[in-house]
């Protein structure tokens, strides 16, 4: 037998922050990671769900294919070492890995030591070695009865819409998500223009300075509504003097934002750099694992998913006297607390993990698109603790015979927090307002009056639905990016340059879904189900009574669903079949669309080289879009009408962000850069290895089942 070495091994999830965790605790401690969950329900026995609903609803866990490797791995580290301490992500999904992980190695789950740390810095992990605690079993059966009712959910409803109407899957977050978008996008096509009136001018004081006015409806502080009122407006201006009735002068106060929680860093992410949801998430994870600054590698900021706005009172009291030392007492404010009805207080907010540690000090050592979300997370905190910015404002009423309109006009007294951070929406204020008194008569210098048309409302944005999910509570803040992903991966939903639009199958699929599962796909029963798990997370033996009351009322909508949906009628493709004659249509699988024989099983004929069709209609002759090649090989859309309709689409070009790899990507460090790491890539002649930070750094390896083993085995200290 081997005799064990005097280490302990610690298991984190991703690659990265072995590589920060094993520079702050030494040759002591051995840091391997789990690439995420090891496990998961098998997809075996009755129905494939993997639970045996006739035993309590009893799961049945199997490793997952691509982690036997690892767990092969961490088991013979086990051999090697004293003590195994898991350090798994501090959320719900987290304490689930380290649970499994635990029933894995054979330790014991009551006694196993688990840490818990909201960011990867020396302090942080060294003070977390100091008090371990133990695997929270109420928060385990709470991430294992999330995941029971989503498999029954997903298995159930995507094989029944699979079957009916060729969707290729549902689920209790995806559709009540998808809902939202297709809803709104209802609205949009059922929105009716109305006619409103503008009436703008200009008036010139008596020294000759010009004020710019615009003409609302004083009750309602809107467009004026109808053309008679701004004929009249207009009609008494220009006859009539005008003069100065009033000044006043008044301070206005506009106090900081809160710190970030998830879903405001990706809402303002996407404002300020048009940054997606998950794109937002793959940076702030680097920021948050940890980056070489000079000849230490260090975590930026605190973990990059929480729905909470708390700071802790060591960062407070290092951020007061950051502000003290750089802009003096008078900047000091309080802090800022946002406690929405569902969050889970699990995690501080976002944060940077050293205040002196400012986005110029580490710019150097950041890509630019890392550099602007540090920038943005160390701007919104410190301001968060900062005074509010105080303007005073100038408002100035003039009359016209019986017409009253203002112009206001600030000017910052104070700055407070705006000196660090500006809000996006800030509109520069105008300090060149021209002196007035009252009783001052002026002339009018222009005016001009427009008819428009009220808008349908904009269609909605990654981040804006992101906001909405919070509001309406869908999901959590580790489910919002990859929700998204799923609409999109699904072709529920179009995206260009992160506005979404649902595609004709995203609205059919949530008609069926309104008309037999109106509930599920409804944001409150979404809602109470967090609450519900919020529950659990408190007291697992509410388990099984939370799953119960969802499974059997939920079957029985299945059954009936089953009896009452209409299989999707085929989309003929215009041509015949060559062996029978029968009208060919278009068929879709789980692995996309091709062209067959409607006398399917008689006839198996499938036309070769199949058409992808995009899900939409040509809008000159109503026939399918498909993609085509020209002779380079470049795909673009046409009408499967061909010749008889040449419409071709034409295509938007969007700018697509560099990819950003995932955690679970990382195989290994970069042996050249030592800052980034190895993951999987594909070029012309197969796999291979290269290095994220590419193009910075070149570093490439072959990549195969042999070389990956030799990877590993290399790598193991």
């Amino acid at each position: 037998m081997a005799r064990k070495s005097n280490q302990k091994l610690i298991i984190v999830e991703s690659p990265a922050k072995c590589h920060t965790i094993s520079r702050y605790l030494g040759e002591q401690y051995l840091v391997k990671a789990s690439l995420g969950h090891i496990s998961d329900l098998s997809t075996r026995g009755k129905g494939g769900l993997g639970v045996d609903v006739e035993n309590n609803f009893t799961p049945q866990y199997i490793v997952n294919k691509d982690k036997r490797a690892v767990l092969n791995e961490l088991l013979a580290a086990k051999k090697q070492v004293n003590e195994v301490i898991i350090a798994t992500d501090p959320d719900r999904e987290g304490e689930a890995i380290a649970f499994h992980l635990a029933k894995l190695l054979n330790l014991d789950i009551k006694t196993v030591k688990r840490l818990r740390f909201h960011e990867i810095t020396r302090v942080s992990i060294t003070e977390a070695i100091k008090e371990p605690s133990t695997i929270d079993l109420n928060l385990v059966a709470s991430q294992e009865t999330r995941r029971i009712i989503d498999r029954i959910i997903g298995f159930k409803l995507s094989s029944l819409l699979n079957k009916k109407i060729a969707s290729r899957s549902a689920g209790r977050v995806q559709s009540a998500t998808l809902k939202l978008v297709c809803d709104h996008e209802k609205e949009i096509l059922n929105f009716k223009p109305e006619p409103y009136y503008t009436l703008k001018g200009q008036i010139k004081t008596s020294n000759n300075k010009v004020i710019n006015v615009t003409f609302l409806d004083r009750k309602k502080d809107n467009e004026l509504p109808s053309i008679e009122i701004a004929n009249y407006i207009e009609e008494t201006l220009r006859n009539n003097p005008i003069y100065v009735e009033s000044i006043k002068k008044s301070i206005r106060t506009k106090e900081s934002k809160e710190p970030f929680r998830t879903s405001t860093l990706q809402q303002e992410a996407f404002n300020r750099f048009g940054y997606t949801p998950s794109r937002t998430q793959s940076i702030a994870q680097i920021l948050y694992e940890g980056v070489n600054i000079g000849a230490d590698r260090v975590g930026l900021i605190t973990y990059m998913r929480t729905d909470y706005t708390q700071l802790s009172e060591t960062f407070i009291q290092r951020a007061t006297n950051f502000i003290k030392e750089n802009y003096g007492a008078n900047f000091l404010g309080h802090a800022k607390v946002r406690e929405g009805l569902l969050a889970q207080q699990a995690h501080e907010a976002i944060r940077p993990t050293s205040n002196h540690r400012t986005p110029e000090s580490v710019k150097q050592y950041l890509e630019k698109d890392a550099y602007n979300l540090y920038t943005l997370i160390y701007q919104r905190a410190q301001a968060s603790l900062m005074a509010p910015r105080k303007d005073e404002v100038t408002t100035v009423t003039f009359k016209c015979k019986d017409i009253s309109f203002s112009v206001s006009n600030s000017t910052i007294i104070f700055p407070g927090y705006s000196i660090i951070y500006k809000d996006v929406d800030e509109g520069a204020p105008n300090d060149k307002f021209p002196t007035l008194e009252e009783g001052e008569v002026l002339s009018l210098e222009k005016i001009e009056k427009n008819e428009q048309f009220t808008k349908a409302p904009s269609r909605y944005s990654e981040a804006k639905v992101v906001n909405l999910m919070e509001e309406l509570g869908i999901g959590r803040p580790s489910t919002y990016a990859t929700t998204l992903s799923i609409l999109k991966k699904r072709k529920y939903v179009n995206s260009k340059g992160g506005i979404l639009t649902p595609t004709e199958q995203g609205i059919l699929t949530i008609d069926v879904l309104n008309n037999y599962f109106a509930d599920l796909v409804s944001a409150k029963y979404t809602a109470n189900m967090e609450k519900d798990l919020d529950r659990i997370a408190n007291d697992a033996s509410l388990e099984l009574e939370v799953i119960s009351k969802f499974y059997y009322p939920f079957i029985k909508k299945v059954e009936y669903a089953s009896k009452q949906i209409y299989p999707k009628k085929p989309v003929l493709t215009g041509e015949n079949c060559p062996e029978c004659g029968a009208p060919l249509i278009i068929r879709t699988t789980s692995k996309g669309q091709f062209v067959g024989c409607s006398n399917f099983p008689k006839c198996t004929y499938i036309k070769k080289d199949p058409l992808v069709y995009t899900g939409k209609n040509c809008p000159k002759c109503g026939k399918p879009l498909v993609e085509r090649k020209d002779k380079k090989g470049n795909v673009f859309v046409a009408c499967s009408g061909y010749p008889h309709c040449k419409y071709i689409e034409k295509e938007e070009k969007e700018e697509v962000a560099p990819k950003v790899s995932n955690e679970s990507e990382h195989i290994k460090p970069c042996p050249d850069c030592k800052d980034g790491f190895l993951v999987k890539k594909k070029g012309k002649y197969g796999y291979f290895l290269g290095c994220t930070n590419y193009p910075k750094c070149k570093h490439q390896e072959p990549y195969g089942k042999k070389s990956f083993k030799n990877f590993k085995n290399k790598f193991k200290k």
